[in-house]
């Protein structure tokens, strides 16, 4: 006697809520989840086979949580965010208000280290974060940066020192420069009062890299 070979285990998961006598089922789980799990693996392109292969459950398990007749596990839920590219709270339906897109001005506080100060002008959250900075002066031990991303920078008081490669820019006020992050680069004050920058910058696939602004303390992440 042969028997086929076993598919892929189905993950042992919370079991649904029964349903009491004229209820509503949708009431008794997160509303509206297998809708929206349904929903973000074709979203994906996904086959019910290769997204229930990625998460490591039979593609009948995967079926059932889309229709509602079992209900997943935080560690499941995980997996499935994963796989189609979303957060938890994408697939439990959270929504989250926009942040204000206005940010009030204000003086920038040095900082205790390194006297370097930032202010945030721009929304948190954002694939572009802004800053106003303030680059205190005398001489830096300033670090060479490389990273994946972009940067912009435009002077507001005072003197830069730009470092891009092998080449040294003097900016003043009302100059500006835009330059790829892979490019090695530091930045300095060049004038005795030190120099505020409004600066902007991407760190692609680099969530955990620092803020290219010399060997002051970093800026915070938002």
């Amino acid at each position: 006697m042969t028997t086929s070979p076993a598919g892929p285990p189905e993950e042992p998961l919370v079991p649904a809520v029964p349903v009491a006598p004229g209820g509503d089922h949708e009431t008794q789980e997160v509303a509206g989840l297998a809708a929206r799990l349904r929903d973000h693996r074709l979203g994906s392109r996904l086959t019910l086979e290769v997204a229930a292969a990625r998460v490591g459950l039979s593609p009948a398990y995967l079926s059932r949580l889309e229709t509602g007749r079992r209900q997943p596990s935080l560690p499941v839920l995980l997996g499935l965010a994963r796989a189609y590219g979303t957060s938890v709270s994408g697939l439990l339906g959270e929504t989250f208000t926009e942040p204000d897109p206005v940010v009030r001005g204000g003086a920038i506080e040095p900082g205790r280290a390194g006297g370097w100060g930032y202010r945030r002008a721009g929304a948190p959250g954002r694939a572009m974060q802004a800053l106003r900075v303030h680059v205190p002066p005398g001489v830096q031990d300033a670090v060479v940066r490389v990273h994946p991303g972009e940067e912009w920078l435009y002077v507001l008081q005072g003197r830069l020192k730009l470092t891009l490669g092998e080449r040294v820019h003097l900016l003043e006020e009302g100059d500006s420069a835009h330059f790829d992050s892979l490019t090695p680069h530091c930045i300095a004050a060049d004038s005795s009062s030190g120099v505020e920058l409004l600066f902007m910058h991407t760190l692609l696939q680099s969530p955990g890299g620092e803020l290219c602004l010399g060997g002051g303390p970093a800026a915070p992440h938002h």
